[in-house]
């Protein structure tokens, strides 16, 4: 009948991690242009012009316009606008979202009204940090399949 209050967890009092956390934003009516690099989390509502490599969450509000020729987070959430090829862990493209670029993603959602021009290359792991984009080659040479042995 009578119990004590529980009291929150240390654990349930601290901050979400920096993947998940927004903890930047490109507001409203802003233009950027340069390379964006860095851990944390980033809604655009503005425009972008540059590329961008995010550990972390990439939040495109529909104001959100981003022109870039790479563009690399853990997660991107579309509802605005990017043309450029995307590689991420998670994408989701939302109804209001418009991507003109190809996509490579281990986890790919997208709404009814969604638009993407270009192609989509699912695997299993992705890799997204900066020793990633250093050496795209790496990339492509760890997702081939292992060969058996000498072809002619």
């Amino acid at each position: 009948m009578f119990r004590k209050r529980e009291e929150p967890s240390l654990a349930s009092l601290q901050p979400q991690t920096p993947q998940t956390l927004i903890n930047s934003v490109l507001g409203t009516g802003i233009t950027w242009k340069g390379n964006l690099s860095g851990s944390g989390g980033i809604r655009i509502e503005g425009a972008f012009e540059g590329d961008i490599t995010l550990h972390g969450i990439l939040v495109i509000a529909e104001t959100g316009r981003v022109t870039c020729e790479n563009l690399r987070a853990n997660t991107v959430i579309i509802a605005g606008m990017v043309k450029g090829n995307i590689t991420a862990e998670k994408v989701e493209i939302r109804s209001s979202g418009r991507v003109w670029g190809d996509v490579v993603t281990a986890a790919f959602a997208t709404e009814e009204g969604a638009f993407l021009r270009g192609q989509i290359r699912m695997e299993e792991k992705v890799a997204v940090g900066v020793d990633a984009v250093a050496d795209p080659t790496r990339i492509a040479e760890e997702n081939l399949p292992a060969s058996s042995g000498p072809q002619e």
